[in-house]
């Protein structure tokens, strides 16, 4: 879903050009990933179940995230701003829909459209962080989500074994050509309501899980990881 921007006629034609560079650059390095998989039987279970996961992980590993789940018809939230603009027109070439909104704008509309697509048989994913931070603090919509759907929460982490580190407040990583990718999914996680209490404590043991599968996509990947 594509809602209504604030962007100029020059924003929207500079976020197609990021876009036609950007895919097939990205697409490219894609390419020359070797995956290491583990717990993929837990977001087979959920499909067999008849029921969508909705996937959770940190705004870093957004970009790696991006070329393992490609082509399933996950809907995501971006922003309702430039950077959202480019970011939507990349990842809807790599098989993903988009629904606009973030924390600061938009994010109740975005949250209702993507109940609809959960009771479509669609996926949803959050980076939980995000869209701003701070890093690696669970914010509660996906777990909102979860609770007012009945659809379990589905936890990954990925690292890889070479990679640079962008100047961001979420410390994007970003694969290096050729090196390994491991990517770690929890077991999912069920919000049974959306009482605040619930809320509270399905956010900590959200965060909790992301961090024993960070550890295991580093082991996955023959390295420590970084403090």
């Amino acid at each position: 879903m594509i809602a209504e921007s604030r962007l100029t006629p020059h924003q929207y034609r500079k976020a197609a050009a990021i876009a036609r560079f950007g895919y097939p650059v990205l697409a490219a390095l894609g390419a020359t990933l070797q995956w290491r998989v583990d717990g993929l039987q837990h977001y087979d279970a959920i499909i067999a179940s008849g029921r969508q996961p909705i996937f959770a992980f940190w705004h870093g590993r957004i970009l790696a995230a991006t070329l393992f789940w490609r082509n399933r018809g996950i809907v995501v939230i971006t922003s309702e701003n430039f950077d959202g603009e480019w970011i939507a027109r990349i990842i809807e070439r790599f098989g993903y829909a988009t629904s606009r909104g973030s924390s600061s704008r938009g994010g109740v509309r975005a949250l209702v459209q993507l109940k609809r697509d959960l009771a479509s048989g669609k996926c949803a994913a959050f980076t939980i962080d995000g869209p701003r931070g701070p890093a690696r603090v669970a914010q509660p919509g996906a777990v909102w989500l979860a609770g007012a759907t009945g659809n379990p929460l589905l936890p990954f982490h990925i690292e890889s074994s070479r990679f640079w580190t962008a100047g961001s407040w979420d410390r994007t990583q970003v694969p290096k050509p050729f090196s390994v990718a491991a990517i770690a999914i929890g077991a999912p996680i069920e919000v049974p309501d959306t009482a605040e209490a619930t809320i509270e404590s399905k956010c900590s043991e959200l965060a909790s899980s992301l961090e024993g599968l960070e550890r295991r996509a580093a082991d996955l990947t023959a390295r420590n990881p970084k403090p």
